[in-house]
């Protein structure tokens, strides 16, 4: 090797690092990164229930491990791993859609960095982001080791090898997800974020099984040194694996396991599943621009411009006076509203609408309280991307100084509010519909209450977050849950019998509606006034 090629490779790999330190300092700045992190140290916790809980993460049939350090890191690792596929994946998303946008994009066509080392920096630094909760994990799985006092010794390489063998490969795979997900046409906007939360939920029930493709998550390597533990030191024990936060009627009887050897074909498939990671996200290579505007523009056809017209001479706007609360009277709100309302369904094409109506008629010809139990989730999970708007695109597009300088700013929030419980009740008229004529008062209730919460809840986040993808994050698994019999988190009535009141009660979702409207409003409200166009500034306020 020459002089001259180690230095390109010298140099290649301290580009690829330093993207990938620029990016994790990037991200750790975030409070998306803050909330998840909280999460996953709270996830800690939960993964080691109290000795005589009813509620359980890891198990086999009506035993658990003791808490030692094998039994603790596994259920902690393998935890997080189901964790950090789903909430880690929203938090490494959008590295070329945020480069493009603040400029760093241009700057990095300019040097030159090859594309596959720039996508090599951001998969090392979204694994770094995500390796970085699983090491706040790994810290909180002896902590709590000791505070449930099961077991004091802390045997380090027990606890540790679950992250490292099982739950960092997973960590690799969903940092490519993020990148490959990024740059297909179609999915790198917020139809990518619902269409990973059903890969997430495949994958975590496929991947525990013993079939899983390169192992899956891991788990039935584990799993199957824990059988054979449990039946040598109780012979008659009986039941399957299960991972999940579940509730149990008695307390786990408990057995000794101190942990497993991983056996060399299973570390093969660990180490198949990183490379694979890695020829998906250098993949996008082959078709990114690396925000090359020449390289954009070759893969564009470019019209000739139009011939100047008379009729497309522009034309002297007339002249008005300044518009005030008396000029635009009553007017002023439905104007808002309306341009609101068009805002919110901007790009909706014939066929969103056709799909609207479909289930429409199909909620009149379904029978019993199959409007409400299979229709009605259906329709509100249709608009999922179009709610995400709310709140979110003043930031997004960058003119949110504008509109809060604006008089009384709260006018086009509720205008927006309303926009968005006009998109909220279209779509679910079909199952309202059939409420009313079936003479269903409790029903038509839960239903007025899940019209106002869906928007309000999306105006909220997306105010708070001031981007799309938190909305899409939280609402996607909570409408799973309602959908799939959890009466608990049931915002729809989906699971409530005609006639019988809701698990989750209308007064307590309207009640939580307007306590998310108010958040937003409050700020507007009770912040430092702001003066009409017509007034004159300041003389001491800066220009």
């Amino acid at each position: 090797m020459s002089a001259a090629s180690a230095g390109r490779g010298l140099s290649s790999v301290s580009s690829v690092a330093g993207v990938a330190l620029a990016d994790l300092r990037d991200r750790t700045r975030r409070p998306s990164y803050a909330v998840t992190l909280l999460a996953t140290v709270a996830l800690g916790w939960l993964a080691v229930p109290a000795a005589g809980s009813h509620w359980v993460i890891l198990q086999i049939g009506d035993h658990r491990g003791t808490y030692n350090s094998a039994y603790v890191g596994l259920a902690t690792a393998l935890a997080g791993t189901l964790w950090l596929a789903l909430g880690g994946f929203y938090v490494v998303r959008g590295v070329p859609a945020r480069d493009e946008s603040s400029g760093v994009g241009r700057l990095l066509a300019a040097t030159p960095l090859r594309t596959t080392a720039y996508f090599a920096g951001k998969l090392l630094g979204n694994v770094l982001v995500l390796a970085s909760m699983l090491g706040a994990l790994a810290v909180t799985a002896p902590v709590m080791q000791l505070l449930r006092g099961e077991s004091r010794a802390v045997d380090p390489v027990a606890l540790l090898l679950p992250f490292a063998v099982l739950a960092l490969p997973v960590m690799v795979a969903v940092a490519a997800a993020a990148l490959l997900i990024d740059t297909v046409p179609g999915l790198r906007g917020g139809l990518g974020n619902v269409v990973w939360f059903f890969v997430w939920l495949a994958f975590a029930f496929a991947g525990q099984g013993p079939s899983a493709p390169l192992g899956g998550i891991g788990v039935h390597e584990a799993t199957r040194s824990m059988r054979a533990d449990l039946l040598a030191q109780a012979p008659g024990a009986r039941g399957g694996f299960s991972l999940g936060f579940t509730y149990t009627d008695t307390p786990l009887r408990v057995f000794t396991w101190d942990g497993f050897t991983p056996g060399g074909s299973f570390l093969l498939g660990r180490a198949a599943i990183v490379a694979l990671a890695v020829l998906c996200a250098l993949l996008p290579s082959l078709w990114f621009p690396r925000f090359d505007p020449a390289r954009a523009r070759a893969t564009t056809p470019v019209r000739p411009p139009a011939p100047p017209s008379a009729a497309a001479a522009p034309r002297p706007a007339p002249v008005q006076g300044p518009l005030t609360p008396a000029s635009t009277g009553g007017m002023l709100f439905p104007r808002l509203y309306a341009a609101e309302l068009r805002i919110l369904m901007q790009g909706t094409r014939w066929w969103w609408w056709g799909t609207v109506a479909l289930l429409t008629l199909t909620a009149f010809a379904a029978t019993g309280s199959g409007a409400t139990r299979f229709v009605l989730p259906a329709a509100w999970i249709w608009p999922v991307l179009l709610w995400s708007r709310l709140g979110s695109q003043a930031a997004e597009h960058r003119v949110d100084a504008l509109l809060g300088a604006a008089p009384r700013p709260y006018r086009r929030v509720l205008a927006e509010w309303a926009a968005g419980v006009t998109l909220t009740a279209a779509t679910g008229l079909g199952p309202l519909a059939v409420l009313l004529r079936d003479g269903d008062s409790r029903g038509v209730a839960c239903w007025l209450a899940a019209a106002t919460f869906i928007p309000s809840l999306a105006l909220a986040l997306g105010t708070r977050s001031r981007g799309h993808r938190l909305f899409q994050a939280l609402y996607v698994p909570v409408w799973y849950a309602a959908a799939n019999g959890l009466s608990a988190l049931d915002f729809m009535g989906a699971t409530r019998a005609p006639g019988t009141a809701a698990t989750l009660p209308p007064s307590v979702l309207a009640a939580l509606s307007a306590l998310l409207l108010a958040s937003v409003l409050a700020p507007l409200l009770h912040g430092p006034s702001r003066q009409r166009p017509s007034e004159p500034a300041d003389p001491g306020s800066p220009p």
